[in-house]
């Protein structure tokens, strides 16, 4: 017996995933709670439209595509390990990845390259 899931099936999180997202944090750990993403272990943070998502196939399923941000200001300094997608208007967290360690000094900017989640096709 074969597993299948329709694009629209996955589509739905991914696009709930954009369509609340409007602010991303560089963070010193993996938070869970929104206090320790938006103020505990933030480093920086850039405001995020639905003009920062693109919904798309992958190989293995689908992807949502985080487009590059540059020059977000610092205002902690500590090591980068994690970034977050945020609802800052609900106080909610929607989603958080690692990211390559880089220490940020306060006062300075930071760059996040282009990223994306991925849901696989059933297998």
């Amino acid at each position: 017996m074969s597993k299948f899931a329709p694009d629209e099936v996955m589509d739905a999180g991914l696009r709930w995933v954009s369509g609340s997202c409007n602010y991303m944090t560089v963070c010193s750990g993996s938070p869970i709670a929104y206090a320790d993403a938006r103020t505990n272990f933030a480093l920086a943070g850039i405001g995020m439209t639905s003009g920062c998502f693109a919904l798309a196939n992958d190989t293995s399923g689908r992807m949502l595509t985080m487009t590059a941000k540059t020059s977000a200001s610092i205002t902690a300094s500590g090591s980068a390990l994690a970034v977050c997608l945020l609802n800052i208007t609900a106080g909610s967290v929607l989603y958080v990845t690692t990211c390559t360690e880089q220490y940020l000094v306060s006062g300075g900017t930071v760059d996040v390259p282009t990223w994306k989640i991925n849901i696989q096709d059933p297998t």
